[in-house]
C-alpha cells in the first residue's frame, strides 16, 4: 500500500539523487561557490517567485506552426492559443527571458533570434497594450557583449523594450522547498517581482551536458553564482528551475535547430532547417514536442520525467 502512495516533491528529488542524477555534496559545495562578479542581493532567503501562469484552456495548451518566417509563425501560434491578449493584459509589465548566453551572432543559432524577440515585444505593446516590456538574462559571457553581438539589444530596443543588465542588486537568495540544489542560491529575481507576466523565448539546441536545451533549460540563465557547478547534476537543476518558475508562455524556436556541438555551436553547419515554431503555456508540453526536432524521445531527457512526476504527485 505504501509503495503506491503519491510521491512528494522532497521524496522524488531524493529518489532522483539516488538514481544517479546527483553529484556528491553538490548542493553543499554550490552554496560556497558564489561568483564575485554577481553576488546575491542579500543573505536572507527571499519569498517564492510570483506565479505568472494563466488559467489553462482545453485545446489551447500548445501550438506548433510550420513556416520559414519567425514573425509569422510566432503570431500564428499565439493566435491559435487565444491571442497575445489571453496572456498579456492592457497596462501590464512583461519580462521576456531570451537565451543570450553567448557573445555570438544570431546566424550561429546559439542564442535567441533577435527578430523573434522583437516580434514578441511588438505583440505585447501593439496588440495587448502592455505598459512596459523588459529583456532579462544573465549571460555566460560578458553581458554587454552578449546583448550587443547577438543583436538582441538593438532589435528589442527598436521595438520598444528596455534592457536589464544583470547586477548584484537584482539577485536574491532563493530556496525551492524540498529542493536539493536551489537552496539559498542567488537568482536574478528582482526584475521578475516587478512584472505581471513572464515569457521565455529560446532556440532548440543539442547540449553536451543536458542532451537538449529548450524552454526549461532556458531558465538556467536566471541563476547567479558559479552555476557551472550544477552541470554535475544538470537534470536535477533544470527540473528544479521548472518547478521554481511558472511562466506565462514559452516560445521554442525550431526554425533552425542546432543538431550538433550544442550549446555553443560555432558554425552554420551545426544547424538544420526545420521551420517549426512551438508556443505553449506548459513548458513540459513544449519541450516534449521539441524533442522530436532533435531526434529524441522525452525519456532521453530525465528532467522532463522529474517535473511530470512531481506535478502529478
Amino acid at each position: 500500500m505504501s509503495d503506491k502512495r503519491k510521491t512528494t516533491r522532497r521524496e522524488f528529488l531524493a529518489r532522483s539523487a539516488k538514481a544517479g542524477l546527483s553529484a556528491a555534496a553538490a548542493g553543499a559545495a554550490a552554496y560556497l561557490l558564489y561568483d564575485d562578479r554577481l553576488p546575491s542581493a542579500g543573505g536572507e532567503k527571499a519569498a517564492a517567485l510570483p506565479d505568472f501562469s494563466v488559467p489553462p484552456k482545453e485545446g489551447q495548451v500548445i501550438s506548433i506552426v510550420k513556416g520559414p518566417d519567425r514573425s509569422q509563425t510566432v503570431k500564428t501560434a499565439i493566435d491559435s492559443l487565444g491571442g497575445i491578449e489571453r496572456f498579456v493584459k492592457k497596462g501590464e509589465t512583461v519580462v521576456i527571458k531570451p537565451n543570450i548566453a553567448f557573445a555570438t551572432p544570431a546566424m550561429i543559432g546559439a542564442t535567441t533570434n533577435p527578430e523573434l524577440v522583437a516580434e514578441v515585444v511588438r505583440l505585447c505593446y501593439e496588440k495587448a497594450g502592455a505598459k512596459r516590456v523588459f529583456i532579462v538574462d544573465n549571460p555566460i559571457n560578458d553581458p554587454a557583449s552578449c546583448f550587443e553581438i547577438t543583436g538582441i539589444a538593438k532589435a528589442a530596443q527598436q521595438a520598444g523594450a528596455e534592457i536589464v543588465m544583470p547586477s548584484a542588486g537584482l539577485f536574491e537568495n532563493l530556496t525551492l522547498p524540498g529542493a536539493k540544489l536551489i537552496k539559498d542560491w542567488p537568482v536574478l529575481s528582482v526584475p521578475l517581482r516587478k512584472a505581471d507576466r513572464l515569457i521565455g523565448i529560446c532556440p532548440v539546441k543539442s547540449h553536451a551536458a543536458s542532451v537538449a536545451s529548450m524552454s526549461m533549460k532556458n531558465w538556467y540563465g536566471l541563476l547567479g553564482g558559479r552555476r557551472s557547478v550544477f552541470h554535475q547534476d544538470i537534470h536535477t537543476i533544470i527540473a528544479e528551475l521548472a518547478l521554481l518558475i511558472k511562466p506565462t508562455l514559452v516560445i521554442l524556436d525550431g526554425t533552425e535547430v542546432m543538431m550538433t556541438n550544442g550549446p555553443t555551436g560555432g558554425s552554420v553547419s551545426d544547424l538544420k532547417r526545420m521551420d517549426t515554431m512551438i508556443v505553449s503555456a506548459d513548458m513540459v508540453a513544449a519541450d516534449t514536442a521539441g524533442c522530436g526536432l532533435l531526434g529524441l524521445k522525452p525519456a532521453d531527457l530525465p528532467y522532463i520525467g522529474i517535473v511530470k512526476e512531481v506535478r502529478n504527485g
